[in-house]
């Protein structure tokens, strides 16, 4: 019998959780990890929403498959059947959607544009709203192969107020603020909650993992559990690079996901649509831009990428950026030739507001970045300049340029504009919503 497979995936959640050394208790994924594979190097296409959502769930780039902003801006998928639920279900297996996607332009049902079997939920996709529609699927026993794909708002903004009292960990006096931000009162209090959002995503997956273990379904399900890119705080979300496209990444499965294993090698979430086709025995569709990671994680290669490529376009305001990254530099280029901050792409939250009353909108904003990463995983010093360093910065320039033309980015051609009826957020504004208006309509 074919195995099933459950998607997990959180909203904004990064790396900044237990497994990968933070003190952030998700004791659920830390188990999770313990008995499958955890990914230390683990990226989304994009440091956005929908976006990278997309790309997760076709195996393409953003840009590949029509995704270059928000859904609800306007963004859609250009071929919906490259779904990697429309792939599984054509090969026998039922699918069940629940949660988020994001992916449907114009707040359109994911169900309706993608076609899923069944759709769990209809009404919200907090953890709390998502957990019952799927202990309830899963305890119904499918007797059908089942992919389950599973999204909660959780860790999204604006986080749940700390529990100290009842959550010791969430106590501000002694939390942290996730790199590269200064330790201030604000900051941490803002990450208190962001435990408490961690929380309960890690409440709902561990009750999920339960269920299955329960109807002895663990023994034949292999479980992705992830998140759809960095933090959603500034430098992070919205920016391509370290930070805004890291990504957790656990998986773990009746075979070659198990045993504790700890992967150091880069890999995308772009990799795990064709995974799924090699567990489910179905060939690679001819569009996926992915890798498998079965030849990783089963030792018959230490390495499947030696460059990977972000991209931003569209956040809330247009602010085209590419990326690609080495295991050691990350080459990153603007195509806006703007001085300014974008201050709509990053979301309105107290570390904006501490970075602004610090001078943050001083800061440079450079056009053409280089990055060491073995010195600097922060991105402070850009490098570009570097005489020592003009090889490199060459080499990865050209790395971008020739996959941005093999992959007829449109960027190649100008401008990108929106969708018709879409709409996006003057990139001189100060917030997503714009100042006292409606985001403008791009004619």
């Amino acid at each position: 019998m074919k195995p099933n497979i459950l998607f997990l995936h959180s909203h904004n959640t990064g790396r900044f959780i237990q497994p990968y050394g933070h003190a952030v208790p998700t004791p659920h994924i830390q188990r999770l990890a313990r008995e499958g594979a955890l990914f230390h190097k683990a990226f989304s296409a994009a440091p956005t929403c929908s976006p990278s959502r997309a790309a997760f769930l076709t195996g393409q780039h953003p840009h590949c498959c029509g995704m270059l902003g928000l859904a609800h801006r306007g963004f859609g998928l250009d071929e919906p059947g490259h779904h990697i639920a429309r792939t599984l279900r054509d090969s026998g297996y039922h699918t069940a959607l629940c949660g988020i996607e994001h992916i449907a332009a114009f707040g359109r049902a994911t169900a309706d544009v993608v076609g899923y079997d069944r759709v769990l939920t209809d009404s919200g996709a907090s953890a709390r709203e998502v957990l019952p529609c799927v202990t309830d699927f899963l305890n119904s026993k499918p007797t059908e192969p089942f992919f389950a794909c599973v999204g909660i708002h959780e860790t999204h903004t604006p986080y749940p107020e700390p529990e100290p009292a009842t959550h010791p960990a969430e106590d501000d006096r002694y939390c942290a603020p996730p790199r590269p931000f200064a330790n201030t009162p604000e900051l941490r209090k803002m990450a208190a909650g962001f435990k408490n959002s961690a929380r309960r995503m890690d409440e709902c997956w561990g009750s999920i993992l339960e269920t299955l273990r329960e109807n002895g379904m663990d023994e034949n399900t292999y479980v992705f559990c992830f998140t759809d890119h960095g933090l959603q705080w500034p430098l992070h979300i919205a920016n391509v690079g370290e930070h805004g496209n890291a990504a957790f990444l656990v998986i773990r499965g009746p075979e070659h996901f198990r045993g504790g294993q700890a992967i150091d090698a880069m890999v995308s979430l772009m990799d795990l649509y064709p995974t799924v086709c090699d567990l489910a025995g179905i060939d690679h569709p001819s569009w996926l831009q992915g890798k498998s990671l079965l030849p990783l994680v089963d030792g018959k290669t230490d390495s499947l990428h030696d460059r990977l490529f972000f991209e931003q376009t569209y956040h809330a305001s247009y602010e085209p950026m590419r990326a690609v990254r080495s295991d050691r530099h990350i080459y990153i280029k603007r195509y806006d030739e703007r001085d300014k901050l974008v201050l709509p792409n990053t979301d309105d939250m107290p570390a904006k507001h501490d970075m602004l009353q610090a001078g943050w909108e001083r800061e440079p904003r450079h056009q053409e970045m280089l990055y060491d990463l073995y010195f600097d995983p922060d991105q402070m010093n850009n490098l570009i300049d570097r005489p020592e360093l003009q090889a490199v910065a060459q080499d990865l320039r050209t790395s971008l340029e020739r996959w941005m033309r093999d992959t007829d980015d449109p960027l190649c051609k100008g401008a990108v504009p929106v969708p018709e009826g879409g709409c996006t957020t003057d990139p001189d504004d100060s917030t997503p919503e714009g100042v006292g208006r409606p985001p403008r309509v791009e004619e």
